[in-house]
C-alpha cells in the first residue's frame, strides 16, 4: 500500500466520521408523524446527541431530507423541487408508513411510496413510528454516511 492511498483511505475516515456526526436535516412534515418527529428532538430522546438536533429550514443549506407523513400526488411537485435543490451529497429518509407505501390510503390521491418521486435511503416504518425506531434509523443513516466513498 503507497503513501498516496494511505493519505486518501485516512481522509475518507476523517471525511465520513465529520458527516456522520454533522448532520443538517430538512423537516418536510405533512401529517400527524410530526409529533412523533418533535418528540424525538425533546429531551427525553435527544436527537441532537447523534448530531443531528438544528434543523435547517432552507433546502440549501441541508444535506438529509426527512419525509414525515403523507405525501398526496399534489405535494409530490414539491417535494421534488426540495430535493432538487439540495446540494450533494444528500439523503433521503421516509419516516412513517405512510411516506414508506401510501400507508391505509390506497386511493389515487396518495403517492405510494415516495421512492416513486426521489430516490430513499432509509425507510422508517410505522404509525407512527416509536422515537426509538427514528433514533435506529438515524443510526443506520450515520453508518451509511461514514461507509460513503467520498467525492473530492
Amino acid at each position: 500500500m503507497g503513501v498516496g492511498t494511505f493519505f486518501t483511505s485516512q481522509l475518507d475516515a476523517a471525511i465520513g466520521w465529520a458527516r456522520k456526526y454533522s448532520i443538517f436535516q430538512y423537516p418536510f412534515i405533512t401529517a400527524c408523524c410530526g409529533m412523533e418527529y418533535m418528540a424525538v428532538a425533546c429531551s427525553h430522546y435527544d436527537i441532537d446527541r447523534f448530531g443531528a438536533g438544528l434543523p435547517r429550514f432552507s433546502p440549501r443549506q441541508a444535506d438529509v431530507l426527512f419525509v414525515v407523513g403523507t405525501i398526496s400526488h399534489k405535494m409530490a411537485p414539491v417535494l421534488k423541487r426540495v430535493y432538487d435543490q439540495m446540494t450533494e451529497p444528500k439523503w433521503v429518509v421516509a419516516f412513517g408508513v405512510c411516506t414508506c407505501t401510501g400507508g391505509f390510503y390506497n386511493n389515487y390521491a396518495t403517492v405510494q411510496g415516495i421512492d416513486t418521486i426521489i430516490p430513499v435511503d432509509i425507510y422508517i416504518p410505522g404509525c407512527p413510528p416509536r422515537p426509538e425506531s427514528v433514533l435506529d434509523g438515524l443510526m443506520k443513516l450515520q453508518d451509511k454516511i461514514a461507509a460513503q466513498v467520498q467525492r473530492y
